[in-house]
């Protein structure tokens, strides 16, 4: 028996990781914490940043942009970022950009008025850009494909810790020191990690990458800003307007071009052809529709907490603390739960989860006890962190590790398309049916104050405290049940959504591949049976 078990052990092959690859995973999960961190630290501050005295006195269109122009940079060059790792040196790169998102926090932090706080957080787009499809494409570089799902699912469950905890460091921080802190948090350990990648990762590139495909970065750029300009103008502002439309039309003719550029040019920065492989065109849609699904609904609970259930911003941050832990407890299982049961199980499973916590959102009120809230976070944490892995897994199988940051990219990409459009869309069925609820009563209000219970929820709260005791007795009591009927609908569209990605996952994407079985004793080589013997 030891006899055989040490003949498998010689027959397997050996492990091409990097020696040094789990403690270089430990340096990028840190580089990648501080970029998802700052995607969703500022939600708890915008507020602060609204007030004259103790903010910069920013009006509702800054604060939009404080956000939009972060997202709007960082999903418009993912993907060029994710080709320039493979060209350039993916170690070089992920250099650059934790040095420039240093610079950009600094800036952001002793920023002196709304448009400064914008400009700075548009450089910050940039640099996340930049770090975060190389961290992906380094682990795939420096991982046997063997232990490739488990590093993966490392980095899935740092994607949703960084995401959840972003909103309880914003409000520890907002409550003991100035906004600006929120950005300063990032110098320290953007500087620990660049320590660390100069003296543990090694450099990686694609040693064949021929002609670099200007036109065709030139072109994806172009298009994904268009389109996720007018994703975030149309869910800010509404889909009704002329502006709107023609951004998104223009940014899917310019991807249109790009596409049939990218099928007829000899070096192509996309190889198109890959969407045929059903591991790669499934894995790329789940990643975007459940990301469309879930972060609508996610964005919303921040006002739910803070409004509606007048929590403190620390209080609402640390609601988000379940779907944390369910995505450390959970995430880096997941290699094991796919190597056991194959990836479409496991998605599935994991999308039927997001979809049961989706639909529980659908009845919540004032009055739901908290713990329910807490639980519906920790299923919909688990239910994630067993879908990102296996697709992320799905995505980079099918790439050689040379062009690992393509792959890398693609993902990253559609992911935060998939969570803008979610957002604008879910964000404008919500915005319409809560002044649909809300207008009997901003109907009765003069003009300039029913104008503000019409914005949103948060400027109904803000009216009815200008008008103190001489106002409508019922305004706060209506947008509060105005906001939660159109949360309602928002996330039973979403769990509908997650149900079909359900199906999408049974019918196209590949399940566990069928162990190939070992010839008989007797037609063995000679070698092996000797080793054996």
């Amino acid at each position: 028996m030891e006899e055989t078990a040490t003949a498998q052990q010689r027959t397997e092959p050996p492990n091409t990781g990097h020696p040094r690859r789990w403690v270089i995973l430990g340096v990028l999960v840190v580089s990648l914490l501080v970029v998802v961190l700052d995607n969703t630290i500022l939600n708890v501050a915008l507020r602060v940043l609204a007030d004259p005295v103790q903010g910069l006195g920013a009006t509702q269109a800054q604060l939009e942009w404080s956000i939009n122009s972060y997202t709007l940079v960082f999903a418009g060059l993912l993907f060029t970022f994710g080709v320039l790792g493979d060209r350039l040196g993916r170690r070089r790169l992920l250099l650059v950009g934790l040095v420039l998102f240093g610079l950009s926090s600094l800036a952001s932090g002793y920023a002196q008025d709304a448009g400064q706080l914008i400009a700075a957080r548009a450089l910050m787009g940039l640099s996340a850009a930049a770090i975060m499809p190389v961290t992906l494409s380094i682990i795939s570089t420096v991982f046997d494909p063997r232990e490739r799902g488990r590093a993966i699912g490392i980095w899935a469950g740092a994607v949703g810790l960084g995401a959840a905890i972003g909103p309880i460091t914003g409000g520890f921080l907002l409550e003991h020191f100035w906004w600006g802190s929120i950005f300063l948090i990032n110098v320290p350990v953007v500087a620990a990690g660049v320590l660390a990648v100069v003296l543990l990762v090694p450099e990686s590139r694609d040693p064949h990458p021929g002609r670099p495909d200007l036109v065709g970065m030139a072109l994806s750029v172009a298009g994904l800003v268009a389109l996720v300009y007018g994703i975030i103008d149309g869910g800010e502002h509404g889909f009704d307007r002329p502006v709107v439309w023609a951004a998104i039309s223009a940014g899917v003719a310019v991807l249109a071009g790009f596409v049939a550029w990218e099928r007829r040019v000899r070096y192509p920065s996309l190889d198109v052809r890959l969407f045929r492989d059903p591991r790669f065109a499934t894995a790329t849609g789940v990643i975007a529709l459940m990301f469309f699904s879930a972060l609508g609904v996610f964005f919303f609970m921040t006002f739910f907490l803070q409004l509606v259930r007048g929590y403190t911003p620390l209080q609402a941050g640390a609601m988000f603390v379940p779907f944390a832990v369910s995505q450390l407890v959970f995430a880096p299982r997941s290699a094991a739960m796919v190597k056991r049961y194959g990836a479409k199980a496991v998605s599935a499973v994991g999308l039927g989860l997001s979809a049961v916590a989706l639909a529980g959102w659908m009845f919540i009120d004032a009055e739901t006890p908290i713990w329910v809230v807490g639980a519906l976070f920790f299923v919909q944490g688990a239910g994630m962190a067993n879908v990102m892995p296996p697709a992320m897994e799905s995505i980079l199988s099918t790439l050689p590790r040379e062009r690992a940051g393509v792959g890398s990219a693609v993902a990253n990409t559609v992911r935060q398309v998939g969570g803008a459009l979610g957002i604008a869309v879910l964000g404008a069925v919500v915005m319409g049916v809560y002044r649909g609820q809300i207008e009997p009563v901003a109907a009765a209000l003069p003009a300039g104050d029913a104008a503000g219970v019409r914005e949103s929820i948060a400027g109904a709260y803000g009216v009815a405290e200008q008008l103190g005791g001489s106002g409508q007795p019922g305004l706060v009591p209506a947008a509060n049940d105005a906001f939660l009927t159109a949360v309602h609908i928002a996330a039973g569209l979403s769990a509908v959504i997650a149900l079909l990605t359900v199906l999408v996952v049974l019918r196209w994407l590949p399940g566990r591949p069928r162990p190939v079985p070992e010839p008989p004793t007797g037609e063995r080589e000679p070698a092996e049976l000797a080793r054996v013997t």
